[in-house]
């Protein structure tokens, strides 16, 4: 576990955090340095200043652990960063077969459908859709193996030096801990997906309808991030479960211009209330005591 002070200027006009190593500075209040986050139960977990992306507190941050769909951040990357959001996208047979076959979890999409890569991109963050994410690899890859050599080298050019991808959703394929990341690694996913404007309005969004149309059926995706409407100025980002990787969420939140990441992994073996306590329990510690006094944003 690493602890670093934090010494406060705050003036009426904004607040400036600095962050230095727990050697570099003496205690200050209102932030002890003897205390931590109470009561989180996540083994692998880390907090940041999401402007510098300086950690303030982490727990085994260079662990490599299994993230199941918090890999829809980088899925979301890839696309994001390939563009023409508007090309229409078929839902294959296969996308389906492969969500059913694996017991991931899905948006309702039906082979033949036809949705823009912007619309799966909702059915992809909020439900967390698997069928989403391998009709996004085989549009965008093209193919799946295509697009987990994106997702690969994307993640290098992050210096995401201890990830890889080996499925496109965080399904536990071919295995368990074939896809794996660090908690600090995600920070770093995490912090650049925030900067897209268009990433960040669907990672806040607690629902989404999208309406009927010529080759579409209605649907109705909500958000399984707990923080969303629920924690003060959370923005994001994206939950994860698997059996091997428990209940995870990768999280931000804005308070009075001062600007959390956080992630946690493995908070609970089913139970992902307990990811989204502790996060929450993390921002809370993270969040400057006067910030509680000013306009959440």
């Amino acid at each position: 576990m690493r602890t670093y002070a934090r010494s406060v200027l705050a003036t009426l006009t904004g607040i400036l955090v600095v962050c230095t190593p727990v050697a570099a500075a003496a205690p200050q209040a209102p932030f002890p340095l003897s205390l931590q986050p109470d009561d989180v139960r996540a083994p692998a977990a880390a907090l940041a200043e999401a402007n510098t992306g300086l950690i303030v507190w982490s727990r085994q941050q260079d662990a490599r652990v299994p993230i199941a769909s918090i890999t829809k951040v980088m899925t979301a990357v890839v696309v994001l960063e390939s563009g023409d959001l508007d090309r229409p996208i078929t839902v294959s047979h296969s996308a389906v077969d492969y969500a059913a076959t694996h017991g991931g979890s899905t948006a309702g999409l039906a082979p033949g459908e036809v949705l823009t890569a912007r619309q799966l991109l909702y059915a992809l963050m909020l439900p967390s859709a698997c069928d989403a994410a391998y009709a996004l690899a085989e549009a965008y890859g093209p193919g799946q193996d295509g697009f987990l050599a994106k997702m690969n080298a994307t993640a290098q050019r992050l210096g995401m030096s201890n990830t890889y991808f080996s499925d496109p959703s965080g399904l536990p394929v071919p295995d368990d801990y074939s896809t794996y990341s660090t908690p600090a690694d995600l920070l770093k996913l995490g912090r650049h997906a925030m900067t897209n404007p268009i990433f960040r309005d669907i990672a806040q969004s607690p629902i989404h309808h999208q309406p009927a149309g010529p080759a579409n059926r209605h649907h109705v995706w909500e958000s399984t991030n707990g923080l969303l409407g629920e924690y003060p100025g959370a923005t994001g980002i994206k939950t994860g479960s698997t059996d091997a990787a428990g209940t995870c969420l990768l999280f931000e939140a804005t308070r009075g211009g001062q600007r959390l990441i956080g992630v946690v992994l493995n908070s609970s073996p089913n139970d992902l209330g307990a990811a989204t306590a502790d996060a929450s329990r993390i921002m809370d510690w993270g969040f400057l005591p006067i910030l509680s006094s000013l306009p959440i944003g």
